[in-house]
């Protein structure tokens, strides 16, 4: 069972994503995986923080003062990205009841060992909510895409996802199966 929510910048993905999360918990089930919160100085974005669900790990993912990577303003802290995000999802394919994932984005796209860590929780059927570029055609984002049922998010439904994404969720989590699972093809 995977789903997958995507969105334009500002939609509410990630909040959609931390409410699902939230009510899952409720019921007794862990989240484990990432999420990417924005660092702000001044009332200004200038990066994002990288965080392990389980453990509370955080570093970096990317600021405009770090020389890695370029991701529009942002410098992508390669080092955080991999030891923290890898270590995350590996950890959740082992001790959480589902992984979550906020984000698939282009930055994240920037680490192969990010990218074969998600590539291990879909070769492994692993349960997975995932926040998706809405635009990218990077082969991870298509191929979790088609493997997902897929939430695009706007003004009108934000409000009303959480508990949709949560009750089917709920459905597969509770009878230990995979009832809508997408086969690759």
């Amino acid at each position: 069972m995977r789903f997958s929510i995507t969105g334009k910048p500002g939609s509410g993905k990630t909040t959609v994503a931390m409410r699902v999360r939230d009510i899952l918990s409720n019921h007794g089930f862990s989240a484990g995986g990432i999420i990417c919160p924005e660092i702000r100085l001044s009332g200004r974005r200038v990066g994002f923080e990288i965080v392990d669900l389980l453990t509370g790990e955080k570093g970096i993912l990317a600021h405009t003062s770090i020389s890695g990577p370029k991701v529009g303003k942002y410098g992508v802290n390669l080092r955080d990205l991999s030891k923290i995000g890898h270590n995350a999802i590996l950890r959740a394919i082992r001790e959480a009841d589902y992984v979550l994932i906020d984000e698939i984005a282009p930055m994240e796209l920037k680490s192969e060992k990010f990218i074969r860590a998600v590539e291990e929780v879909l070769d492994r059927g692993k349960p997975l909510l995932a926040v998706v570029h809405m635009r990218s055609k990077h082969p991870l984002v298509e191929r979790v895409k088609t493997l997902s049922k897929t939430y695009i998010v706007d003004e009108k439904n934000r409000g009303k996802l959480p508990d949709e994404i949560a009750r089917e969720m709920l459905g597969v989590l509770k009878s230990g199966g995979n009832p809508n699972e997408r086969q690759e093809r």
